[in-house]
């Protein structure tokens, strides 16, 4: 039987900020490796048995998402864009009705797309193992086997007579919300409960048909939202009106603690949902005396440490430092007590009060087309580095406010201005004036990279007049 696995992409991960921030979230961040947690997450869900994934995210990540998988030579079933983040409920709901309609036996994996699972082969062993129960209509969830007493994770109750250890589905009693540190220590010694990891197993008519019974308004909203969505570039947006009137809610509350044909996987391999800091720390591996310091940090009689600088300019270093997390990026540094990790959301929200644009956007910019950051800005210029994918193009556009002067520093551009095409090599330059129609794309097979200075009264992002643009952007 084929598993369609269902990725969820669409978070804000704040929790790992400065790293994570909403313009970036930390499923596209490499964190643990070469690969962004959503990459591996692709990986982990392919191979023998498991169709190609269908993927729910977010406006702003669409291209991101078709890029990193093209990375790593796979291709999404189904790209469906949310016009907003209501919750995992409407989002697995439009996922089941997407898919009813192609094979209403679909067997669905749901997961999220920024999880850590090292045992891949383990991971899909046991998926397997819960696939007669999903056919036989069960919506099965899994539980990781605890080995602390974890306060971030909400818990699963096993029923009476359940094998938390069973290589087989086995029964669930209740959900049970995120503890405090004594309650989670009972749960622990008690034996039967696990960590809920918010992956399900059910078929599509399953799914659906638990949302008929328990979330009837729910469906008439999503299936609203899909009937009126629009195909542009091979995506499926769904429209925005009726999914606004889609409840803010999880799946848990929505269906699963309402449903009678629960089942309950246990896996006992290494699993992290990467909540906070001292997650990342933990999963890291950290050395004889506890640090963890990234390629250009540094520590000296530290213990219990992480230690991260995100740039090859920013040289971080700790010394005496004991259950410290140090995350050093270009623009913002976090520094936090280890036991404190789960705080960095509150300093999200103070940021975004004070007007800090570092809260929620990277100083890299990432567009379809690649990727700019700000290098320098005074009151009338500004100065970026631009970098464009091969065979990608920004759009036909012009500015009422600003001109601008290009530098190509690494490749070829093909740049049009008014009537004029012409290609730009390295160390040579071409003027913009100011309302000026103009394009640069990347004809070439590596990417290309210039300077750009701007100069004018107003140098916001705002500031473009589209006329043509391949990826679909007004």
């Amino acid at each position: 039987m084929t598993i369609h696995p269902i990725l969820l992409c669409g978070g804000s991960g704040t929790r790992l900020w400065p790293l994570s921030r909403k313009s970036y979230p930390k499923q596209f961040a490499r964190l643990m490796g070469d690969d962004s947690l959503f990459q591996a997450s692709a990986r982990r869900l392919s191979g023998d048995g498991f169709a190609a994934p269908m993927v729910l995210t977010g406006e702003p990540f669409r291209f991101i998402v078709t890029e990193q998988l093209a990375q790593i030579e796979q291709a999404a079933a189904g790209i469906v864009i949310e016009p907003e983040g209501r919750n995992t409920a409407p989002a697995i709901l439009a996922a089941a009705l997407w898919m009813i309609r192609k094979d209403p036996a679909a067997l669905m994996l749901v997961a999220p797309s920024d999880h850590v699972i090292p045992d891949e082969a383990g991971f899909r062993a046991t998926v397997q193992a819960a696939v007669p129960r999903a056919l036989a209509g069960d919506l099965v969830t899994f539980g990781i086997a605890p080995n602390r007493p974890e306060t971030g994770y909400g818990y699963l109750e096993l029923a009476a007579g359940a094998d938390p250890k069973a290589s087989e589905p086995q029964s669930l009693a209740r959900f049970v919300e995120k503890p405090d540190a004594g309650r989670a220590a009972e749960m622990l010694a008690a034996g039967n409960f696990l960590w809920n990891a918010g992956i399900f197993l059910f078929t599509a008519e399953a799914a659906v048909a638990a949302y008929r019974d328990h979330s009837p308004a729910l469906v008439a909203a999503v299936e609203k939202a899909l009937d009126e969505a629009s195909e542009d570039l091979g995506f499926t947006r769904l429209a925005p009106g009726p999914w606004a009137e889609a409840e803010d809610i999880s799946i848990d509350y929505a269906i699963m603690e309402k449903s009678t044909n629960l089942a309950v996987m246990p896996y006992s391999g290494d699993w992290s949902d990467l909540g906070g800091w001292d997650a990342v720390w933990m999963e890291s591996g950290p050395d004889a005396a506890g640090n963890v310091c990234s390629e250009h940090a540094t520590a000296i009689d530290c213990n219990d440490t992480l230690l991260r600088s995100e740039s090859s300019a920013v040289e971080l270093v700790g010394i005496g430092l004991e259950d410290i997390v140090a995350i050093a990026m270009p623009d913002a540094v976090l520094v936090a007590h280890k036991s404190q990790a789960q705080k960095v959301k509150e300093a999200v929200s103070a940021l975004k009060a004070k007007g800090a644009p570092q809260a929620v956007q990277l100083p890299r910019d990432y567009r379809p087309w690649g990727w700019y950051e700000s290098l320098v800005i005074g009151r009338r210029f500004q100065v970026k580095r631009i970098h464009v994918t091969p065979g990608a193009a920004l759009s036909l556009q012009s500015h009422h406010h600003r001109s601008e002067h290009w530098i190509v520093v690494e490749g070829t551009a093909k740049v049009t201005v008014d009537d004029e095409v012409k290609l730009i090599s390295e160390n040579q330059s071409v003027y913009i004036p100011l309302g000026a129609v103009h394009r640069m794309e990347n004809p070439g097979k590596v990417p290309m990279v210039l300077i750009e200075v701007q100069t004018g009264s107003y140098l916001g992002e705002d500031d473009i007049i589209r006329y043509e643009d391949i990826y679909a952007r007004s």
